[in-house]
């Protein structure tokens, strides 16, 4: 495999040194595995803060007000969330614990976003009385139990319904939610959207102002959008008519697919942005309606390029004529996604990345399960044992759905920015573990 070969496989602030060492935002990744050891996620700050501008700048020419809410499903810590408070970005949490966490960096509670389809009352009891931004409604029993808490304590908080349209990306079957058979929002077609209205409206601690739909994720084309705001716009003038709805917000989630491997082939982020913003202002004057605010929930197309992986190579084992497996120190439980969604990674060795004694390998994990494959072939120079193997793109949904399966420890996450690291969350020990344990030496 040739030099370039090698290079397009390399993200946007990536680079090989003099040391034929692969380089991110000015850092040496080979330093980085010396200074925290591996696995280390390492994220790069100024990559992040580009997919933010971009969404951003593509929103100047709306006529109405708009949000980029980061989905902090796709990973959150308190110095992302502190560095996200400066941004000038909304957050989206979907639990208690990704709430606390927002309010305990300092974000701004105006800019929080509530989901989650199982909302208990005490996380509905927190986002009411800490007054955050909104609460995306998912369900008749969240109603029930928000009126009951505005009215025990004497306020009002807004909300969006989460709408199921019946409308299927073309993504994978377990991250596709906007189909009819999910189980998230409320059915359109059925007519739960229109007996959701009905009852929250009355309601005169709960103020609606808009609608939310999220259709799936890794979507690579616009039209799945489109055809969701031509759907809710349409009704939207029916709801308005009929029960006075009058739509404020028109919140389409997000998706937005990124580049894993080379056999992915993404839009431009402002692709997805012009697209949404052509459609809603289409059918707003189509069907007399005012323009309302646009409000994105991209994760993924924010942090997921920008997180590379780091592992160290250990055992080997070759099969006559089937293939090689190369072991690493990590693998599914710090990245579920291959074994969850079947994904698919590229990466080089980050300690030799143009080596030109190649051959074809297959990248298992240490977890004691044969489903532990990261990468199925990939062509690297020969892999020895203390080699550092960086995994590009697991910005998103790695260390967020990391275990401790096996008692494997989760691994440090280290921030680059302007050639500097930074520290993010500390490594977890053994000993972390035993926080929580109890010995039945204690029980009497």
């Amino acid at each position: 495999m040739n030099k370039q070969t090698y290079n397009n496989r390399l993200k946007n602030n990536m680079h090989v040194d003099e040391l034929n060492h692969l380089t991110i935002n000015g850092v040496s990744t080979v330093d980085i595995a010396k200074k925290y050891s591996t696995p280390v996620n390492v994220y790069d700050l100024t990559l992040i803060k580009d997919k933010i501008s971009a969404f951003k700048d593509a929103f100047r020419t709306y006529e109405s007000k708009t949000q980029v809410a980061y989905a902090s499903k796709a990973f959150s810590s308190l110095a992302l969330f502190e560095w996200l408070a400066k941004e000038d970005v909304s957050l989206d949490v979907v639990s208690g614990g990704e709430l606390f966490l927002a309010l305990k960096a300092g974000f701004d509670r105006e800019r929080i976003h509530f989901h989650g389809n199982n909302k208990s009352l005490e996380e509905l009891e927190t986002a009411i009385t800490e007054q955050i931004g909104c609460i995306v409604v998912d369900n008749f029993h969240e109603i029930t139990m928000i009126e009951h808490l505005v009215n025990k304590y004497n306020v009002t908080i807004d909300v969006l319904l989460r709408v199921t349209p019946g409308v299927l990306a073309h993504t994978h079957e377990y991250i596709s939610t906007g189909q009819a058979d999910s189980k998230f929002g409320f059915d359109l077609a059925s007519g739960q959207v229109d007996k959701a209205i009905r009852e929250i409206q009355p309601i005169e601690g709960i103020k609606l102002i808009g609608l939310h739909s999220h259709i799936g994720s890794q979507i690579f084309e616009v039209e799945g959008y489109e055809l969701v705001i031509e759907k809710l716009l349409k009704r939207a003038r029916d709801w308005r008519d009929s029960y006075g709805f009058d739509l404020q917000v028109l919140n389409v989630g997000g998706g937005f697919g990124i580049r894993y491997t080379e056999e992915d082939t993404p839009l431009p982020l402002e692709d997805y942005t012009i697209a949404i913003m052509q459609s809603v202002r289409k059918h707003s004057k189509q069907n007399n309606l005012k323009l309302p605010e646009i409000w994105i929930e991209p994760g993924r197309s924010i942090v997921g390029e920008a997180g590379t992986t780091l592992y160290t190579i250990g055992s080997q084992k070759t099969i006559p004529d089937i293939r090689k497996y190369v072991s690493i120190d990590g693998g599914m439980a710090d990245n579920i996604r291959p074994a969850l969604y079947q994904a698919k990674y590229s990466g080089v060795l980050a300690n030799k990345v143009h080596d030109t004694n190649e051959e074809k390998v297959s990248i298992a994990g240490k977890a004691c399960e044969s489903g532990d494959m990261l990468i199925w072939d990939i062509t690297l120079p020969e892999p020895v044992p203390g080699d550092i193997l960086a995994v590009f793109s697991t910005g998103a949904y790695g260390y967020a759905m990391a275990s401790n399966y096996n008692r494997l420890t989760k691994p440090a996450v280290v921030f680059l920015e302007n050639g500097n690291d930074f520290l993010a969350i500390k490594r977890e020990t053994v000993e972390d573990h035993l926080k929580l344990e109890n010995s039945i030496k204690n029980w009497k």
